[in-house]
């Protein structure tokens, strides 16, 4: 376990939230069309390797939905390979894939316009 010396004894993060209008929606696309499974403690989240995504509407709140615009990193094997894949399900990407010189990245959005990222550095660390 991380812990940190701040003020608040930081252990970890153990979710992020997932703006959507149709949370079922939101579920079906990151598990049937990227693979991400069910939570093994919770059906309604995502287990999204070494963090859970869990679905919130905004509205039900009384609250404005705005899309996350900043984006989730996804690791995959292989970001050319991955891409071409989604884009044969139908998944439109925003612009050319990108080389950092430190890993390639293809930026593309869920249904609610929330902002994914394939993502793969060139050495494992």
């Amino acid at each position: 376990m991380c812990q940190t010396a701040g003020v608040i004894g930081f252990e970890r993060v153990d979710f992020v939230s997932v703006p959507t209008r149709d949370e079922a929606r939101a579920r079906a696309f990151y598990q049937e069309l990227l693979g991400l499974p069910a939570d093994a403690n919770n059906a309604a989240e995502i287990a999204a390797g070494n963090l859970t995504l869990g679905f919130w509407n905004p509205e039900a709140d009384g609250l404005e939905f705005q899309p996350n615009p900043a984006g989730i990193a996804l690791r995959v094997a292989d970001v050319a390979e991955a891409r071409k894949r989604l884009e044969d399900a139908g998944v439109t990407f925003l612009g050319e894939t990108v080389d950092t010189g430190v890993c390639h990245m293809a930026f593309f959005t869920d249904p609610d316009g929330n902002a994914l990222i394939l993502h793969r550095r060139y050495s494992d660390y």
